[in-house]
């Protein structure tokens, strides 16, 4: 792929918004958006990345954006730099061609909209199966389980206590949700 080539690419995704500050480096601003193009010295390798969260943001979910890494980003990755979580793409420029270049922007662009929610709610649900296989191992049934949050909830443990009935019933309402859903995975 020639420079040419990833400027048409660019153009074609993103049309006006596209800066070409100087050789080898292309910059997209989009509202809601940032997105580098970057080539190596020697313009044989190219780097495309958008900027995704403030490392120390992101630094609870460091185990999750690491098997995300593993398994769910597909040809991006996580990755972090200055201060910043960001996403990646690498590629050598001898063998990309524009399809790859438009899908893994494509993925990139996934990853900026996502942020760290798809994180948190991993985080979250490996928290909630340990709950759950905590109050197994003591015997204990869904509804046992159900009384024990709300009296944590009661005791200010968990949930916010000013929202009244209507924040209480809906904070226990969604971890009933979810204890029911995944009960049967432990």
């Amino acid at each position: 792929m020639t420079p040419e080539e990833i400027t048409k690419t660019l153009k074609e995704l993103f049309g006006a918004t596209v800066q070409t500050p100087s050789p080898g480096l292309w910059q997209v601003e989009a509202p809601n958006m940032r997105l580098l193009v970057l080539l190596s010295d020697d313009q044989s390798w190219m780097r495309v990345l958008v900027p995704i969260a403030a490392s120390r943001d992101a630094q609870p979910f460091i185990e999750q954006l690491l098997e995300a890494n593993f398994d769910g980003t597909q040809e991006a990755r996580y990755a972090l730099h200055q201060d910043v979580l960001w996403g990646v793409f690498h590629h050598s420029l001898e063998s990309l061609i524009a399809e790859d270049l438009a899908g893994a922007i494509a993925r990139l662009v996934s990853l900026h909209q996502t942020g760290l929610s798809a994180s948190f709610n991993q985080l979250v649900e490996n928290r909630m199966l340990q709950i759950i296989q905590a109050a197994k191992q003591q015997g204990q049934s869904l509804e046992a389980t159900l009384q024990t949050l709300d009296r944590f909830y009661e005791e200010g443990m968990m949930g916010d206590m000013t929202q009244g009935l209507q924040g209480k019933e809906a904070v226990l309402g969604a971890w009933r949700s979810q204890l029911e859903r995944l009960w049967p995975e432990v």
